[in-house]
C-alpha cells in the first residue's frame, strides 16, 4: 500500500516542478524583457543629451622666401620721350642693386605698362565749380623683382633701400612678398588640434554636469582663416610671420 501512494505522488511532483520552472522562466523573462526596455529608452533619452563646443587651432608659420619688388611710374604727353626716361630709371635702379651685391641675373624685370587716357584735358570740381584740368595723357610703369638674401632681415633691407633710391632721385614704391609654406602641410595637423581642443572643452562640460562625455555625433569644420603680423628678431629687424586659425564645432553626446 506504501509502495503504490509514493507511485501516484510522482505526477503530482513532476507537475508543481514544471510549473515552478516555467513560473521562473517568466519572472526572467519578464526581467530581462523589463531590463532591455529600460536600456532601449535610456539610449533614446541619451540621444537627446548633447553639449556643443568649439576647438580653437592657431599655428605661426614662417615664410620660406621673400622678395622685393619695386615699382616705378612716370607719365607726360611725349610718347617717345616717357619709355626713354623709363629705360633710363630702370637702368639706373639695376645699377644700385648691383653695386649693393645683387646679381642683375637675379633681378627680373616686368613688362612696360602703358596708360593711354587719349586726352589731355578732365573736369573737376573746384569749389563747387566745373575746371577743365591738363593731365598727362600717357602713363608709364614697370616693375622690379629681387630675392631676398635673409627672409629675417628683408624688412630691414628694403627699408634701407628705399631710402637710398630716394636720395638718388629714383623713389620707388617698394613692398615685401612673402612666400609660405602650403595650406594643405598644415591642415591636419591643425584640424587635429582644433578637434582636441573641443574634446577638452566638452569633457569639462561633462564634468561639471556629472556626466560622460560619448562619441561624436556631429563635426563642422570652420574655415581656414590666415592673417599676418609681423614679428620683433633677436638681433634686430622684424619679420613677417603669417598665423593659420580654424574653428571646429563640434557636438558631443553625454551619457
Amino acid at each position: 500500500m506504501e509502495s503504490a501512494s509514493l507511485t501516484n505522488s510522482n505526477p503530482e511532483n513532476k507537475g508543481i516542478a514544471k510549473t515552478i520552472i516555467l513560473s521562473l522562466s517568466l519572472l526572467i523573462g519578464l526581467c530581462l524583457l523589463g531590463y532591455f526596455i529600460f536600456q532601449g529608452l535610456k539610449t533614446f533619452s541619451d540621444k537627446d543629451r548633447v553639449v556643443t563646443v568649439n576647438g580653437l587651432a592657431e599655428m605661426d608659420m614662417k615664410a620660406t622666401s621673400a622678395t622685393i619688388v619695386l615699382n616705378f611710374s612716370l607719365s607726360g604727353d611725349d610718347f617717345q620721350n616717357l619709355i626713354k626716361q623709363t629705360e633710363n630709371k630702370r637702368s639706373a635702379i639695376i645699377d644700385y642693386l648691383a653695386s649693393t651685391g645683387y646679381n642683375k641675373n637675379d633681378i627680373t624685370v616686368s613688362n612696360l605698362e602703358v596708360t593711354d587716357r587719349q586726352k589731355y584735358y578732365e573736369t573737376r570740381m573746384q569749389n563747387g565749380v566745373p575746371v577743365q584740368v591738363k593731365i598727362d595723357r600717357y602713363t608709364v610703369g614697370q616693375s622690379l623683382t629681387v630675392k631676398a638674401k635673409d627672409v629675417e632681415t628683408i624688412e630691414n633691407v628694403a627699408a634701407q633701400m628705399n631710402l637710398a633710391l630716394v636720395t638718388k632721385d629714383l623713389t620707388a614704391y617698394i613692398r615685401t612678398v612673402y612666400t609660405y609654406p602650403e595650406l594643405n602641410s598644415i591642415k591636419p595637423k591643425l584640424i587635429a588640434e582644433s578637434t582636441k581642443n573641443a574634446r577638452i572643452a566638452g569633457q569639462q562640460f561633462a564634468d561639471d554636469s556629472q556626466a560622460k562625455l560619448g562619441k561624436i555625433k556631429t563635426a563642422s569644420q570652420g574655415q581656414i582663416s590666415l592673417s599676418e603680423y609681423y614679428h620683433s628678431n633677436p638681433g634686430g629687424g622684424k619679420q613677417k610671420i603669417q598665423k593659420a586659425r580654424v574653428v571646429s564645432e563640434i557636438v558631443f553626446f553625454l551619457e
